[in-house]
């Protein structure tokens, strides 16, 4: 049976069309998620959530269109969305603590301070393509593909390159963190 046939039969409410997409496709949403995603458990729950998705919206689905492209735009939107909630559950949060905890000493502001200018220490240490990539990502706010565009280079090479900054970065911020809870 042909993809079309399978994605009409979906369309119609057909359970056992919908476990043959998920027995194709779940191994690809998985991998695309984990380039996104640290956590094994986390791409995980973005595959189930994705097709959960995918049920809910079945009646809409265009057979002659891309369906994997499609898989993808919602892999990619779920994603999105989830760390968009995180951001915003650690900014609420963030935020009622400091009202609570608006009292800090001098000495927390120059360990503040001190971390921020060793990390801008850390990012000045990045290979120089690494380190402008990074500064356009998080300085610029530019996206993936902005970068990618701007730099002349893949998408997936900007995501590498962001990804091995920030290995970095939590490398040596952890080390700084022993040292000074040994010290």
């Amino acid at each position: 049976m042909s993809e079309t046939q399978i994605l009409l039969q979906l369309k119609q409410g057909n359970k056992e069309a919908f476990a043959s997409l998920y027995s194709k496709y779940w191994s690809k949403v998985y991998h695309f998620s984990k380039l996104y995603l640290t956590s094994k458990e986390d791409a995980e729950e973005i595959v189930q959530e994705v097709f959960i998705k995918l049920w809910d919206i079945r009646a809409f689905i265009r057979e002659e269109e891309n369906f994997e492209g499609f898989l993808f735009i919602i892999t990619r939107n779920i994603i999105f969305n989830q760390n968009r909630r995180k951001i915003n559950e650690t900014y609420y949060k963030a935020s009622v603590i400091a009202a609570f905890d608006n009292f800090y000493t001098i000495e927390e502001q120059i360990d503040a301070d001190n971390l921020k200018d060793y990390i801008d220490q850390l990012i000045s240490e990045l290979p120089p393509r690494r380190r402008e990539i990074f500064d356009l990502s998080r300085k610029g706010n530019k996206s993936y593909r902005e970068i990618a565009e701007l730099l002349n280079i893949s998408e997936k090479t900007v995501e590498n390159q962001i990804s091995e900054a920030l290995k970095y970065l939590k490398k040596n911020v952890v080390l700084l963190s022993i040292f000074l809870a040994v010290s």
